[in-house]
């Protein structure tokens, strides 16, 4: 019977990828472990392969050819101390930055310390041995076929990174005996474009440029991407955390949040992705991703990454406005779309209760120009990213994205320019989490602090959410309910007033509003201020069902019907 390809997906996966990075030069160790990998690669004429049963001494060939040939070259190898015996010329490669890629073999990692033979512990290596360190494991669903693709796609990226280097592969396999596969399955190839490599042609009818968390603009960055776009039919995805204040943003979370309507301009033939975590939970569907950034990692946050640029923003906006010269302007029809779907959606929402998503409505125009605003995480910067941002320098604590902190990360703003006014807008359990920042003796009058409490974390209360199922069961450990005082008028009031802030409250639309006039007032006053905002999880879940179900179509309506029967 004639052999072809394993058909163990991993193997399959890595082998098309070798062939994609132009990996073909192999030295081989016998064994039963990585036989799967050696079958698949030895009935393939792109692969050259050298034999070698002395693990030690393959390493060090490896080291010489790749030194000789300048190119990568791959060892395999299979379990037990197998694997050990590479770590000698590995250090060398490390040192004198060689291409080897290290494939090594295991079962199923669960085995590791279980008394079994041939399984060693190959998770952790000695840190100048290796410059990456893939752990592969089998197959089973789809999230493993793509987070073992970006594990391989960066481990071969890595051989010839930043001058190169040695990279483990630790391939795990249940040593099939099928090699029947006559065709390897295609695996998306991620490659990375530094400043000297030739920058591929940009193609694609709809380009949209999506920007996590980014420090702010210059104006000449700023104008490059205005050209970009115009020369490229663009528009500029953002949320409140972007800070992006050029032409041709937009704010689409009221449009991706839609829960009875997937609007066909989430798709787009190509994102370049550049800043860092977005908390607005933008959902889009791109053909493809570039994601640029210096730090030049393999960040594939749509799982549609097909490119990686490491180098500034500046660079590569630059460089594609210059390849665009001579092409005529765009007539904006993207971003045209975008804008009128925005709209649309919008004015169709009706009045909403006194909630976050109320207050944000209400407020975000009021707040001075050139002020510095945190929004607390996920309730919070959701409802705000409904609204279109302005000129503020707006930052969330997305990076570990944890309520702790917040309060703080703000007072620690304000220190940088007592003339610039610094908001932190937070929900209770945040706010209470954080409260002994307050206190701290640097705090300034130009701190401003709101405090939306609705009595605990209304995340687990709100429409939609499984723990909402228990009612109000929830709220005595899932949500959180009951601390700090249970929504009580006189704990913040008295504490904020003790150390000196100027504490106003509201608990109606009529409160809020006339409150709100002192605490967005653009003068800094002799005092900083806390304003204590009371709702209630009725309101709050009633006012995000509003929003995210205000647009409707047929098919997904019928869908949801059918999700509820089932579920009854």
């Amino acid at each position: 019977m004639e052999k072809y390809y394993s058909a163990e997906r991993s193997t399959q996966m890595l082998v098309y990828l070798m062939k994609a990075h132009n990996i073909k030069k192999v030295v081989v160790s016998p064994g039963m472990k990585n036989y799967c990998f050696v079958g698949s690669i030895q009935n393939d004429p792109f692969f050259e392969l050298y034999s070698c049963a002395d693990e030690k001494s393959a390493a060090y060939m490896a080291v010489g050819l790749a030194e000789a040939s300048g190119e990568p070259v791959a060892l395999s190898c299979t379990g037990a101390t197998a694997s050990r015996n590479y770590m000698s010329a590995l250090t060398e490669a490390y040192y004198n930055k060689l291409p080897i890629l290290a494939v090594t073999s295991m079962t199923h990692v669960g085995e590791i310390g279980q008394l079994i033979p041939q399984i060693i512990d190959r998770r952790t290596e000695p840190t100048d041995i290796i410059k990456y360190n893939a752990q592969i494991p089998m197959v089973k669903s789809n999230d493993d076929e793509w987070s073992n693709n970006v594990l391989m796609n960066a481990a071969l990226l890595e051989l010839t990174r930043h001058g190169g280097g040695p990279v483990l592969i630790n391939l795990t396999t249940e040593c099939s005996w099928d090699f029947s596969v006559k065709t390897l399955p295609e695996t998306r190839v991620i490659k990375r474009v530094g400043y000297e490599d030739e920058f591929p042609e940009l193609e694609g009818k709809q380009v949209g440029i999506f920007i996590g968390n980014h420090r702010e603009f210059s104006k000449e960055l700023t104008e490059l991407i205005e050209k970009f776009c115009e020369k490229y039919n663009g528009v500029v995805i953002c949320d409140q955390s972007s800070n992006y204040r050029g032409k041709y943003a937009v704010y689409p979370a009221v449009v991706t949040h839609q829960k009875l309507y997937p609007s066909p301009l989430r798709e787009m033939d190509l994102m370049i992705h550049i800043g860092q975590i977005s908390g607005a939970y933008i959902k889009l569907l791109p053909e493809k991703v570039w994601r640029v950034d210096e730090d030049g990692e393999v960040r594939d946050t749509f799982r549609k990454l097909s490119k990686v640029f490491e180098m500034s923003d500046k660079k590569f906006f630059e460089t594609y406005v210059k390849k665009a010269e001579n092409k005529a302007d765009s007539q904006m029809e993207y971003y045209k779309e975008w804008e009128e779907e925005i709209e649309r959606i919008r004015v169709k929402i009706p009045e909403l209760p006194f909630s976050n998503a109320w207050i944000a409505k209400n407020m975000m125009a009021d707040i001075p120009d050139g002020s510095y605003v945190n929004f607390g995480i996920l309730n919070t910067l959701r409802n705000w990213n409904f609204v279109d941002g302005k000129d503020i320098h707006a930052y969330a604590n997305t990076g570990g994205f944890g309520i702790d902190g917040i309060a703080s990360t703000t007072i620690g703003a304000s220190f940088q320019d007592k003339n610039r006014l610094c908001f932190g807008i937070m929900g209770d359990l945040a706010f209470f989490y954080d409260i002994n920042s307050i206190g701290n003796r640097h705090v300034g009058n130009n701190v401003r602090i709101l405090v939306v409490n609705n009595g605990l974390g209304v995340e687990f209360r709100n429409y939609g959410h499984p723990a909402n199922e228990f009612g109000e069961e929830a709220d005595k450990y899932m949500a959180a309910g009951g601390h700090n005082g249970h929504q009580s008028r006189d704990l913040l009031k008295n504490y904020a007033e003790a150390l000196g802030f100027e504490y106003m409250s509201a608990a109606t639309k009529e409160e809020f509003l006339e409150a709100k006039k002192t605490f967005v007032n653009k003068e800094i006053t002799d005092k900083p201020m806390l304003f204590e905002v009371f709702t209630n999880t009725e309101d709050e879940s009633q006012s995000l069902m509003l929003i995210e179900t205000v647009e409707k179509t047929l098919k997904a309506t019928m869908k949801k019907t059918i999700k509820k029967v089932i579920k009854r």
